[in-house]
């Protein structure tokens, strides 16, 4: 992918879009937000972004035919980013609230800190490090972390922590109050993260340009 290349943010009502159109515009590519099946497919990228609940992101994507174009896009094979709430819908279900049915892109299931440890602090907020794994076979795209020292701070803001089925999907750990937990996967065309990167400085628009300036 090269530059000036048009990346879909999707629009499913849960997210602050602006902070990740702003910083895709840095690097002169051209975010569209838009919950339009036709224009994300038309994409050469697209973000899923998301804060808030899970059983009321996954009833959003739902009503608004999100879910299928989700799915479309990324069997599609161009670049894909999840983040935060957007990572967490990837997976098969989550307990937030109550039991509730993801994506299905990734085999596993979205956990609350909370539910793990009485005693933990929730929200996880704040910068912490990521500690990327071995490296995995990458072939869609670009390391998402080239260029980027291991053991790098990223920018955290979450109660819920995934839990990949497949361990060899899961990119980076990240421990929270003695308990590691993924905060990153790479499938295929797929890079999703509980961070931020487009709140984690310089690190997180390196990650957005590996990604989409491939």
């Amino acid at each position: 992918m090269s530059k000036n290349n048009s990346i879909a943010v999707i629009d499913y009502n849960m997210s602050n879009m602006f902070s990740i159109e702003n910083a895709l515009k840095t690097l002169d590519l051209k975010p569209k937000i838009t919950s339009d099946y036709e224009t994300i497919l038309s994409c050469d990228g697209a973000v899923l972004p998301g804060v808030g609940s899970f059983p009321e992101a996954m009833k959003n994507l739902k009503k608004l035919n999100l879910d299928n174009a989700i799915i479309d896009f990324i069997e599609s094979g161009k670049p894909f980013l999840g983040i935060c709430l957007g990572f967490q819908l990837l997976f098969d279900k989550s307990d937030e609230i109550l039991d509730t049915n993801g994506l299905g892109i990734i085999s596993g299931e979205v956990k609350s800190f909370s539910k793990l440890d009485n005693g933990m602090r929730v929200p996880h907020v704040g910068w912490n490090l990521a500690t990327k794994k071995n490296s995995l076979n990458i072939e869609a795209f670009n390391d998402p972390l080239n260029n980027i020292v291991n053991d790098e701070y990223f920018y955290f803001v979450h109660s819920n922590f995934v839990q990949p089925i497949d361990n060899s999907y899961a990119y980076t750990l990240t421990q929270y109050e003695g308990f590691d937990f993924c905060s990153s996967i790479m499938k295929d065309n797929i890079f999703a993260c509980q961070f931020h990167p487009e709140k984690s400085g310089k690190q997180g628009m390196q990650i957005l340009n590996n990604i989409f300036n491939k």
